[in-house]
């Protein structure tokens, strides 16, 4: 027997030996979805999203039991293996995930669904464990106040001088991000980082070139 024989003999009796028990199937998606349930619960207590989105709670706790079907099915024939790789290559999807966390929890679920389709369980609790423990420890770590955008709307361009005085003395971290002029006035965008909201646009207020002030907050990094 050649060495492509024994291969190909190997690879189609491991592909044999996999048939699995009714009650085995069940017992693994039974599992499965337990685990996609606490990941559900996980993520209802560390989502700080003001908008309660029920479908994606939903998607990301039944995930994990459609790739755990997925990889038994796959252990269970060679051809069923195959025609699902090609099926998912093929797949698109164009639902962007805004969040990071959001992303974290669709992995963790369909690494939650991959481990226990191969019977590994006690990995897919310690697993689900260690990233719960991770998760609540991280969100006690003290971060850096989050920046405001500053907003400014003036007449003229001569207000930013002293615009400026007011924003330095009331913030640690001062970014001019953007500057609109127009034949109305001068529109300013600072990003700025300050305990004294109320005071400083209180003082950008005294000044008479400036018509309209607003301050809001964003998450990270914002380009123009």
């Amino acid at each position: 027997m050649s060495f492509k024989d024994a291969i190909r003999r190997s690879v189609l009796e491991g592909f044999a030996n996999t048939d699995m028990p009714t009650s085995q199937v069940v017992t693994i998606l039974a599992i499965t979805f337990a685990i996609g349930i606490y990941i559900y619960f996980i993520y209802r207590l560390v989502n700080k999203s003001s908008l309660y989105d029920r479908s994606f709670h939903i998607a990301m706790a039944v995930i994990s039991v459609v790739t755990a079907g997925i990889i038994i099915a796959m252990q269970s024939s060679i051809v069923i293996s195959l025609g699902m790789v090609g099926a998912l290559s093929i797949v698109r999807f164009r639902t962007a995930v805004k969040d990071s966390m959001d992303l974290l929890f669709l992995f963790w679920s369909i690494g939650e669904g991959i481990i226990c389709g191969a019977g590994l369980f006690e990995i897919a609790v310690i697993v689900a464990l260690m990233v719960t423990v991770g998760i609540f420890v991280l969100e006690f770590i003290p971060v850096k106040k989050k920046p405001y955008l500053l907003i400014i709307n003036g007449e003229g361009s001569g207000y930013e001088g002293e615009a400026m005085e007011h924003i330095r003395s009331h913030c640690k971290d001062v970014k001019v991000k953007s500057r609109n002029l127009k034949k109305t006035g001068l529109d300013i965008i600072f990003e700025v980082r300050t305990d004294n909201e109320a005071k400083l646009m209180e003082e950008l207020g005294r000044i008479e070139s400036i018509k309209n002030i607003s301050l809001l907050t964003h998450e990270g990094e914002v380009r123009f």
